[in-house]
């Protein structure tokens, strides 16, 4: 296998939760409501950073979809799914767009609170004597 060269986003995005990779701007999110196995979902139009697994048919909560796993591409977790086709004429417009499982992804907002610093002033043990 060769080097694996990551695509760098530029903006607020949304990163892999195991190793921060980054995987889709915030620009590109087009609904926060759909649900999958393990709970919420998001909807993007664009991923980056990922490999796709073989298509397959899948019975969705919205009907049967042809889809194909996502993985991230620099830790191999699986994130979520790709809509290859969709076979209800309602439902084509998620084809060829990208759901990332909400519990596999972390904001870049909640990436930068993680790492809070408490930025107050305290004492030194020289002052307290």
């Amino acid at each position: 296998m060769g080097r694996i060269f990551a695509v760098e986003l530029e903006g607020r995005c949304y990163r892999c939760k195991f190793c921060r990779t980054h995987l889709a701007l915030a620009d590109d999110l087009i609904s926060r409501t759909f649900h999958c196995r393990r709970g919420k979902a998001y909807l993007f139009t664009n991923a980056v950073n990922t490999t796709t697994g073989p298509p397959e048919e899948r019975m969705m909560l919205s009907g049967m979809h042809t889809v194909a796993d996502i993985f991230c591409c620099c830790c191999g977790q699986i994130l979520g799914w790709k809509y290859e086709s969709a076979h209800e004429k309602s439902q084509k417009y998620k084809e060829g767009k990208f759901v990332l499982e909400r519990g596999s992804i972390v904001d870049d907002i909640d990436f930068s609170t993680e790492f809070y610093i408490d930025s107050r002033t305290s004492m030194s043990d020289s002052e307290d004597a």
